[in-house]
C-alpha cells in the first residue's frame, strides 16, 4: 500500500470511529443508508454493465459477453469497457451523488461474469467469455482495466468478478445445489480467471448462490478466507449474490436461522449484502453471533471503494466527465467493430459473400430477422439505434435489389395454423437468408426466460422442430440457403450443417448487430470471429448437467468428436502457417519461444486469430488433452505474411496435480499452432491448417 492510499485508509477509519453501530450496518446493504453528517451519501450498490450500461437510459449496447469472447481481442474488450465506464461516469456526474441511491445510477458494476461455460446447456453461459480459463482470464482482465481506469487509486467505475465460484447451472437448482468439485478441477478450470482478475486489481468479488463442496459460496471459509484473502491477497470488498445469504437456512439448510446465516457470511468475509439479511446485524451483535470488529472490517472495505469513486470526498480525476464528452459516434463505431469481429462463419460452400451485381432477389425470413430482443441478450441496456438484420440487409441491398420478408415460423411456440405460404417464396429468390435461433425469452437467467420450462437452460441443443422443419422446406427449392443463428449458447445441429449452404453465428450482437451481419453477408467485412465454446454434436456427448467434474467437458477434456471445435471460425480468405519453430530462450529453460509465419494465400485482407496450445506428453498424472496458452489476433494483407512469436514463461506451463498443486514436469512438451483447438472434426468440409512441434525439457 502506497503512502497516499494508506493516508486515505486512515481517513476512512477515522470516519468509522465516529459512527454508531446502526449507521455502520446501514452501509452494508445494497441500498445503503448514507450518513449526511459525515458526507456519506445514500448509495445503491446494485448496477449492471455486462456489455453496456444497463437500465439507466440511453446507452451504447455492445455485443453480449459470449460474443466478445468470440473476438479473442483483448484490446477491443478494453476499449469496450472503457467506453462503458465513460458513459456510466458521465451519467452519474450528471445526476450527482445525491441520486446514487436510485437503482442503476451508481458506479459499482456487477460485471464481468467470469464463470467457465463448462456445459452448453447453461442459459447464462451467454454472460461469460466461454469455456477456456486463459481466454476468460485475459478478456476479463481487459474488461476490468478498461472499466476501472488507470489511476493508481481512483476508479472511473468499479468492476466485480462474479460468481465466485464454481457456478454454471442448472439455473433451477442454483439456490439449493451443492457443486462437488475436485481440487484439481478447481485449480485447473474454475479458479484461474478469478485469481487473474484479483491480480489485475478488480475492486469487488461476488459470491455465488450455490454451495461448493458443502459450503455456501457466500459463506465459504475456503473460498473467501483461504483463497481470496490469504492466498491471493484480495484487498477489495465481497458482495453476496442477491438474497443468497437467506438461502443458507431456507434452502441449503447449513444454518438454522437468519442470525446464523449472517454470522457465517460476515465472519467468512462477505462485506456487502445484496438483499435484506444484514438488517439483523444489530441483533446478531447483541446476541454474540458477530462482533462490532467484524462489522468495522467490512465497512472499511466498502467505504474505501466509495472513496476511490470520489463519493466521499468529492475528488479524483473523473469528476469532470460530462454527458457532452461522450463521443456517441465513436461508441457506435466501436459497437459495430465488436459485432463484426464476433460473428463466426461456420460453413460456406462459396455462396458468401453475396455479389450485388449477381443477384436481383433476396428472401429474408425467420423469427429473428426482425427481432430486436435477439440483438440484446440479457443484462442489456437500451439504445435508440437498434437495427435488425432485415432492416440492415434492405438498407445495404438498396432499391435495385428486391428484398422480401416473411417470418415463416415461430421462435419457440408451436405453429397452430397448418398453412405455409412462406417457404414457397424461395423458388422466386436468388438466395434465402434465414435468421433463426433463440432470444432471451427462452434462454438466460431463471426469472427472465419467460418461455422456458427449464428456467432458461436447455435439454436439447438443436434448433427446435419448428425451425428445422421450416429450413428443410426452404431448402426444397434448391436455391442457396444462408442461415444466421442468433443466441447466447451453442446451437448444435448436424442436420443444419448438412442442409445450409452457409452458417453464421451472430450471438446477441448488440445495437449494431444487424449492420454487422449485413456487412459480412455482402462482403464489406471479412468474418474473423472464433468459437469461444465447443459445439458438441448433441447433448448425448455431454456428462450429466449436475456433474461438475470436468471429465468429458470442453475441448480440454472431451474425447468425442464435436460438431465444431473451440476456436473454430472460417474466413473469406485462406491462411496457412509456415516454418513453425520452438526453442528455449536460454540454457536455464525458463522461457520458451514459439514462432510461426502466417501467410494469406487469398485475394482479400483478413484478420486471423493465431492460437497456441500445449500438452505435457509424459506428465506423471492426468492432464488436459490440450490447453490454450496464448493467442494473437493479427491482420494480414492479401498475398502478404507476418511473423507471430509467442514468449511463454515456464511457470505458465505448469500442470495441476490431483491435490491441486501446480507442478512443472520434465519430459516432452507438445505444442500446436492452429486456427482452432487440436480436435479432429472429420465431417468438416474444410479443416484448418495445423502445426505440431515437440520440445524436450529434461533436468
Amino acid at each position: 500500500m502506497n503512502t497516499f492510499s494508506a493516508q486515505k485508509r486512515g481517513q476512512i477509519e477515522t470516519l468509522i470511529s465516529n459512527m454508531s453501530l446502526e449507521e455502520k450496518i446501514g452501509l452494508m446493504i445494497h441500498r445503503a443508508k448514507g450518513i449526511p453528517r459525515l458526507g456519506i451519501p445514500d448509495y445503491n450498490w446494485w448496477n449492471e454493465a455486462l456489455h453496456g450500461v444497463a437500465n439507466n437510459g440511453e446507452a451504447t449496447v455492445f455485443p453480449q459477453a459470449i460474443a466478445l469472447g468470440a473476438t479473442f481481442d483483448e484490446d477491443l474488450v478494453h476499449r469496450v469497457a472503457e467506453a462503458i465506464s465513460i458513459e456510466a461516469r458521465a451519467k452519474f456526474n450528471a445526476v450527482g451523488k445525491e441520486k446514487a441511491e436510485q437503482y442503476h445510477r451508481g458506479l459499482t458494476f456487477w460485471a464481468p461474469n467470469i464463470n467457465i461455460f463448462r456445459d452448453p446447456r447453461w442459459g447464462r453461459g451467454q454472460e461469460t467469455y466461454g469455456e477456456d480459463p486463459v481466454l476468460t482470464s485475459r478478456l476479463g482482465t481487459a474488461y476490468v482495466r478498461g472499466l476501472q481506469g488507470s489511476d493508481p487509486y481512483y476508479l472511473r467505475a468499479a468492476a466485480c468478478a462474479k460468481h465466485f465460484a464454481v457456478h454454471s447451472g442448472p439455473e433451477g437448482l442454483r439456490h439449493t445445489f451443492n457443486a462437488e468439485v475436485s481440487q484439481k478441477d478447481l485449480e485447473e478450470t474454475y479458479l484461474p480467471a478469478f485469481k487473474a482478475l484479483v491480480k489485475s486489481g478488480v475492486e469487488s468479488v461476488m459470491g455465488a448462490y450455490n454451495r461448493v463442496n458443502g459450503e455456501p459460496a457466500c459463506g465459504s471459509t475456503y473460498l473467501l478466507k483461504q483463497k481470496l484473502r490469504e492466498e491471493w491477497q484480495f484487498q477489495g470488498h465481497v458482495v453476496s449474490d442477491c438474497w443468497a445469504i437467506c438461502d443458507f437456512h431456507k434452502n441449503h439448510k447449513v444454518t438454522n436461522d437468519i442470525l446464523e446465516s449472517i454470522a457465517l457470511a460476515l465472519r467468512s468475509g462477505c462485506d456487502l449484502n445484496c438483499g435484506d439479511a444484514y438488517n439483523y446485524l444489530a441483533e446478531a451483535v447483541l446476541k454474540g453471533y458477530v462482533t462490532e470488529d467484524d462489522i468495522n472490517r467490512a465497512v472499511v472495505r466498502l467505504l474505501i471503494t466509495l472513496d476511490k469513486l470520489g463519493l466521499i470526498h468529492d475528488d479524483g480525476p473523473y469528476q469532470g466527465i460530462t454527458i457532452h464528452q461522450i463521443d456517441w459516434k465513436k461508441h457506435d463505431s466501436l459497437a459495430l467493430e465488436a459485432a463484426e469481429k464476433s460473428i463466426v462463419l461456420l460453413k460456406n460452400n462459396g455462396v458468401l459473400p453475396l455479389k450485388k451485381d449477381k443477384i436481383s432477389y433476396i428472401y429474408v425470413t425467420g423469427p429473428n430477422a426482425t427481432n430486436s430482443d435477439a440483438l440484446l441478450g440479457n443484462y442489456a441496456g437500451v439504445s435508440s439505434r437498434l437495427l435488425t438484420v432485415l432492416e440492415a440487409i434492405v438498407e445495404e441491398a438498396g432499391p435495385e435489389i428486391t428484398v422480401t420478408y416473411k417470418k415463416g415460423c415461430p421462435l419457440a411456440e408451436r405453429r397452430v395454423n397448418p398453412n405455409d405460404w412462406a417457404s414457397g417464396v424461395t423458388k422466386y429468390a436468388d438466395v434465402t437468408i434465414a435468421v433463426m435461433g433463440r432470444d432471451t425469452s427462452v434462454e438466460g437467467e431463471e426469472g427472465d426466460a419467460i418461455l422456458s420450462s427449464t428456467y432458461g437452460d436447455f435439454e436439447d441443443l438443436n434448433l427446435n422442430d419448428e425451425q428445422l422443419s421450416y429450413l428443410h422446406k426452404l431448402k426444397e427449392s434448391g436455391k442457396p440457403l444462408i442461415v444466421v443463428l442468433m443466441g447466447g449458447a451453442p446451437i448444435c445441429s448436424p442436420e443444419l450443417h448438412e442442409i445450409a449452404d452457409a452458417i453464421l453465428v451472430a450471438w446477441y450482437p448488440g445495437q449494431a448487430g444487424g449492420t454487422a451481419v449485413s456487412n459480412i453477408v455482402f462482403g464489406k467485412t471479412n468474418p474473423s470471429g472464433k468459437l469461444p465454446v465447443t459445439f458438441p454434436k448433441s447433448v448425448r456427448q455431454l456428462p450429466e448437467f449436475e456433474n461438475y467434474s470436468m471429465q468429458g467437458r470442453t475441448y480440454r477434456y472431451m474425447t468425442e468428436e464435436p460438431l465444431y471445435p473451440f476456436g473454430f471460425g472460417l474466413s473469406y480468405t485462406k491462411m496457412e502457417f509456415k516454418h513453425v519453430t520452438g526453442r528455449w530462450k536460454s540454457p536455464e529453460k525458463d522461457e520458451l519461444i514459439v514462432s510461426t509465419e502466417l501467410y494469406n494465400q487469398g485475394t482479400i485482407d483478413g484478420e486471423e486469430v493465431v492460437q497456441l496450445y500445449y500438452h505435457w506428453k509424459d506428465a506423471p498424472f492426468a492432464v488436459p488433452n490440450w490447453s490454450l496458452i496464448d493467442f494473437k489476433r493479427v491482420l494480414v494483407a492479401a498475398g502478404a505474411s507476418c511473423i507471430c512469436e509467442f514468449k511463454i514463461p515456464l511457470e505458465k506451463l505448469q500442470c495441476i496435480d490431483p491435490s491441486g498443486k501446480g507442478v512443472i514436469p520434465t519430459g516432452t512438451l507438445q505444442f500446436y499452432v492452429g486456427f482452432h483447438a487440436p480436435v479432429a472434426c472429420s465431417h468438416l468440409y474444410e479443416d484448418s491448417e495445423k502445426s505440431f512441434i515437440e520440445i524436450e525439457r529434461k533436468i
